[in-house]
Formats: C-alpha cells, structure tokens, sequence
C-alpha cells in the first residue's frame, strides 16, 4: 500500500494511507517501522515523506515501510520532505509583527526555494486598519497575503483554497494564534492551544513535535514550534539582495555592478526607498541582516 508519513516519534513512523499503491482506497493511520537496508543505505525517513509499506499480517494497524518514493523538496528546520510552500503566521496586534523575523523566514524559505503564503491573523482586534497595509507591503513584494481572524472565522475559506492539494509548513512567532488558525481549517480540535502572557504578550509554545495533519484529499499542513529568532546559515552578504525580489527593477540604475545598496554614492534601490517604491521597512530590515553577515564573517 502507499501513503504519507505524518509523523515520527519513538522509532514508530505514524502512516497516513490506504488501499492499493495507487492510493486508491480509504485511508486510515498506520504504526510503521522501517526497514534496515533504510540506515544501511543512509536514508531516514522524513515526516512528508510518501512511502510503500506493508501491513503486517494479524496485526490492525500495524506495519512496515518497505520503500522510500522520491522526494521533490526537503527541508532540513524543520526536517520534513515534500513540502510544497510554506505558511508563515504573524497577528496584526497583540503581539505586533516583528518584520525582521519575518524576512529572516522569507530569505530561510527563498535559499530553500519554498513558495511562501504570509498570514495576518486576529483581524478582529485590528482597530487601526494596520493588517491591510502590511499586506500592502509584501504583496508589492510580490508575495501572496491573506488577512485572517481564527476567532470569528475571517479569511478562513480563502487560506483553504491556498491550501488545497498541497502540503503545508506552517510556522510563526509563538503568540500569533497558529494552532487556533490550524484548528479552523480542520474538523474538530485535535491541537492544544495556549494563552498568551498579558505582561510580556507573548504565547507559550504548545506545538512540541512536527506533525502533518491531513485536511482534505492529498491536503496537508505541518504544524511546528514556534520561533522566536531565526538565523540565516550559509548565505553571504553579497547574495541577500536576490531575496529581496522589489530590488531588482532599481538595480539598474546604481552605478556600481554588485552595488550593495548600503553607502555606495548612486543607489537606483536607495534612490527608490527615498521615493517611497520600495518600502523602507524591508529595506532597513536588508540593512540589518547585511551588517549581520558582515560581522559573523568578521569574526569566523
């Protein structure tokens, strides 16, 4: 039979499939082990990883993967394999989005050539209007956004439709109502969900495990901790600006070939932030991810 690992814990790779290897067939939860000529050839199994396995005869439930199908992405944090894109969760308020974190994911998602969804939730407490103009911002970006509110059930049709026939990682600061989000867009509440500190305004992390949940046919998300900083490993100073897609149209106009839009005399993306074309939030936040790699390589 084939079907999806949807998690791993213990030694025990929890299959989500069915039927015939066609797919074929209702699908159910199965406990596999692996096979050893998995470790022998250096292979481990991945959460997202699609797989051929055998129910062993007399026991409900249980069986083991004989076979390992090729994978189209992999990522390394968290490990999962055949990820389409991934969903990035920040709240408009309560607690206010940290843009730089959230450049940090979406240079982290473009080394890795992940698609990228960005996600405003808690549109219901968004008195100012902010939500539509962060939006705004990384649209122009070029960037899909999706304004949300996972306690009155805004925006969640449309981030269904985003999602639909794909498999997910979903990810966001601790806080920012991901699994009350990842709850709406399935039947039931299968995920604990934590309250947020009024002092510091910030949530506990209550996702301690990755884990896919299937939400519809061939439909997945992976739920994962939460994060609070994010390094940027195996990435130079002098290709970040590739990450940064609203730069390309001005570069043309610095003087210099490899300008590094920093304190070189004629900037066409300084020149454009100045103008208000691109937004001086993520261009201060290129600013400060440039000096970071500049020191860390410093120091090395």
């Amino acid at each position: 039979m084939r079907g999806k690992i949807v998690k791993g814990i213990a030694g025990f790779y929890y299959v989500h499939g069915g039927g015939e290897a066609d797919g074929n067939g209702p699908a159910s939860l199965y406990a596999c082990k692996a096979k050893g000529i998995f470790r022998k050839d250096h292979r481990k199994p991945l959460v997202g990883d699609d797989v051929e396995f055998q129910v062993l005869e007399g026991e409900e439930g249980v069986g083991n993967i004989t076979e390992l199908l090729p994978r189209h992405s992999e990522l390394v944090r968290p490990a999962v394999a055949n990820v389409d894109q991934a969903l990035v969760i920040f709240s408009i308020v309560k607690p206010e989005p940290s843009f730089n974190l959230l450049d940090r994911f979406l240079v982290r998602m473009g080394q890795q050539h992940i698609p990228v969804v960005i996600c405003f939730n808690k549109q219901d407490l968004d008195e100012k209007g902010d939500g539509e103009r962060y939006c705004a911002i990384y649209r122009a970006c070029g960037y899909r956004t999706v304004l949300v509110s996972a306690r009155e059930g805004v925006g969640i049709q449309m981030l269904q439709e985003l999602l639909q026939g794909r498999t997910t990682t979903v990810a966001g600061p601790s806080g920012v109502g991901k699994s009350s989000l990842v709850n709406c867009l399935q039947s039931g509440t299968v995920m604990e969900t934590g309250q947020i500190s009024e002092k510091i305004e910030r949530g506990r992390h209550t996702t301690r495990h990755s884990e896919l949940i299937a939400v519809g046919k061939d439909t997945y998300i992976l739920d994962t901790p939460g994060f609070g900083s994010l390094e940027l490993p195996d990435l130079e100073k002098e290709d970040l600006a590739e990450f940064y897609p609203e730069f390309a149209a001005y570069e043309q106009y610095c003087r210099f070939g490899g300008c590094a839009h920093m304190a070189e005399p004629v900037c066409g993306v300084r020149d454009a932030v100045a103008e208000g074309k691109v937004s001086k939030v993520r261009y201060d936040n290129y600013c400060l991810l440039y000096r970071e790699l500049k020191d860390r390589k410093r120091y090395k």
